[in-house]
């Protein structure tokens, strides 16, 4: 089964900034899109970074230029580094990975990224 495991999250001091891995197991890593979301408490869950299986990126607007999605299919890996870093940036960063056969959509546990003023 597929399966998602992010790392990388924590505190950090705003201005700073925070690199997100995101390992993939049970697939073909090369085949799929990957994609970060995010939640604060009490809001929705939403888009921050896309990379397709051909490497094409798209980003969330309200974060444009502060953000860096990259993949390593060898290492089954997608990578969200996060720079300038402010307090809104808080909240649980989820990886996705979407299943472009199948239309389906699997998730990880999610990592807390904690940003102070």
């Amino acid at each position: 089964q597929v399966q998602l495991a992010e790392s990388g999250g924590g505190l950090v001091q705003a201005g700073g900034s925070l690199g997100l891995s995101c390992a993939a197991s049970g697939t073909i890593f090369s085949r799929h899109h990957m994609a970060w979301y995010r939640q604060a408490p009490g809001k929705q869950r939403e888009f921050v970074a896309r990379i397709t299986n051909t490497g094409l990126t798209t980003y969330a607007g309200s974060l444009k230029g502060r953000l860096t999605i990259s993949r390593d299919n060898a290492k089954n890996t997608v990578y969200l580094q996060m720079n300038s870093l402010n307090p809104e940036d808080t909240g649980r960063y989820y990886c996705n990975l979407f299943d472009v056969l199948y239309t389906r959509d699997y998730w990880g546990q999610g990592t807390q990224v904690t940003v102070s003023s």
